[in-house]
């Protein structure tokens, strides 16, 4: 079978981190082209794993490499949709890191791209990938859990600002706070979980109240590029409700920073029959038997979801497997984001429908 050639776009913490990994141990795959704005992460990459690749600081001449199948995107989120209408166009396969865009018209014109193009389009989402996950979707799927009504989600941390400055905290670069850096994953789950139910309208609600607060007990904190008297206008905490087309019904929270006893990130959803907990990875089920109330708490391996994600990926422009991900989803889930900041702004209720 010939080998995916892929141009890595993104050279920092999460691409030269578990995607270089997951490239670099993937027989199927070879990485043909990195790309950074600052040539010595590329060429970090290069001399670590890829030591046949081409270098590049232009995403536009990796592009024009015939020897580029696909494009792997870990930029900041700005440049997300932008490289991948471009890498479409050019007839490449396109994987990026989550969030999709940065707006909904920006997200539209990936899906509208990719439908063009006939190419692959794929968006990071891990989460469904873990072992906890692939467990609880099936039992869902088995009807055991019932009909799924409501829930809630979140990722908050006591102190974890990534990038404090850079262009985590910097809203043109990033689109917004925790909401759309840590959202994306506990949302996702949720809804994929409930089985994509629609988004019809949404409440919101946004603060920034630590934005002079220098402590961290987080190693998310560690990510990013600090910037001294940098830009922070993005929220540090996000709150909403989601209301779908089936009835059903999903809490979120997201923080970065809040007072609160410890970091967790988690997905509940009630069923009429089971209802599940899903918390840092690991899985608890509450239902009933023979008349008593009873909990199960399934025991799973350690599993790397976005090595799983990736191969997914990999999977399915080599092979024609099914996608777990498709760019509708990507679209309704930046609806729901764009939505909640809309939310907070004007203390309405936001139509999706």
């Amino acid at each position: 079978m010939p080998k995916l050639k892929i141009g890595l776009i993104g050279c920092g913490g999460m691409g030269l981190g578990v995607h270089a990994m997951s490239h670099a141990t993937d027989d199927r795959v070879q990485v043909t082209a990195l790309c950074d704005i600052i040539e010595s992460r590329a060429k970090e990459g290069k001399k670590k794993y890829f030591h046949s690749a081409k270098v590049y600081t232009d995403f536009n001449e990796l592009l024009a490499n015939a020897d580029v199948d696909a494009v792997d995107i870990c930029t900041p989120n700005y440049w997300h949709s932008r490289i991948a209408v471009a890498a479409l166009e050019a007839g490449k396969h396109v994987f990026c890191e989550k969030p999709d865009a940065v707006s909904p018209e920006e997200v539209l014109k990936m899906k509208a791209a990719a439908e063009n193009s006939g190419k692959v389009l794929m968006v990071m989402r891990n989460n469904r990938f873990t072992e906890a996950s692939v467990y609880a979707k099936d039992y869902i799927a088995q009807g055991k859990a019932g009909s799924i009504y409501a829930g809630r989600c979140g990722w908050i941390r006591r102190r974890g600002i990534p990038g404090k400055g850079g262009w985590f905290t910097t809203k043109e670069l990033s689109g917004g706070g925790p909401l759309i850096d840590l959202g994306v994953h506990m949302i996702d789950l949720s809804i994929w979980l409930m089985g994509n139910p629609v988004p019809v309208a949404v409440t919101g609600a946004a603060y920034r109240k630590f934005a002079d607060n220098d402590l961290s007990d987080s190693v998310h904190s560690k990510f990013g590029d600090k910037v001294e008297e940098g830009t922070f206008d993005v929220e540090d905490l996000a709150m909403g409700f989601i209301r779908f087309d089936n009835g059903a019904c999903l809490q979120i929270e997201f923080s970065w920073a809040s007072n609160i006893e410890k970091e967790k990130h988690f997905v509940e959803l009630r069923g009429d029959k089971a209802g599940l907990c899903w918390e840092n990875g690991s899985l608890k089920i509450f239902s009933e038997k023979k008349g008593k109330l009873t909990d199960e708490k399934p025991r799973f391996k350690a599993s790397n979801g976005h090595m799983r994600n990736l191969r997914n990926f990999v999977d399915v422009v080599l092979e024609g497997a099914q996608p777990v991900f498709v760019p509708q989803q990507g679209v309704d889930m930046i609806k729901i984001l764009d939505a909640v900041y809309r939310s907070a702004e004007s203390g309405r209720e936001i139509r999706l429908d």
